[in-house]
């Protein structure tokens, strides 16, 4: 029996590696096709959801990009904020809220992303036994 429809497109492995160096390197997959000359956004998700080889390698390039987010923030928040204006640089409260702004918005996106990873660890410690009595029926008075 036939399939119809048009047959499935041979994604070129060019554009492949592209995306995933692209995302890997912790840019969006958005950001990618507005480029020109790019594919648009729904087929790239059309051609991962045809070609399980090329949803591995994303899926292992939105990790490798997880990190390069990750270690963005700690570029983000190492940077000095220092005002230029004036006879003398001084600290930029502005900027101080503007950075912790973007480092914190990352975070959150992490955590919802990878939570075992970057997410907030929650977890109940406890050390002892946990002993259990268990009473069936009504205890009789010795009277009856």
């Amino acid at each position: 029996m036939k399939k119809t429809g048009r047959p499935a497109e041979q994604v070129d492995p060019e554009i492949i590696e592209e995306i995933c160096a692209w995302v890997a390197d912790g840019q969006t997959l958005r950001s990618f096709c507005r480029q020109q000359g790019k594919p648009a956004w729904r087929t790239v998700y059309n051609w991962l959801t045809k070609d399980e080889e090329f949803q591995a390698r994303f899926a292992h390039a939105r990790e490798i990009g997880q990190d390069a987010i990750a270690e963005d923030t700690l570029e983000i928040i190492d940077e000095f904020p220092m005002s230029t204006g004036g006879d003398s640089p001084r600290l930029d409260s502005a900027h101080v809220q503007y950075n912790k702004n973007r480092v914190e918005q990352r975070m959150k996106l992490l955590a919802k992303w990878n939570p075992k990873k970057y997410g907030d660890r929650v977890g109940v410690d406890h050390q002892g036994g946990v002993s259990l009595q268990v009473v069936t029926g009504v205890p009789q008075s010795e009277d009856e």
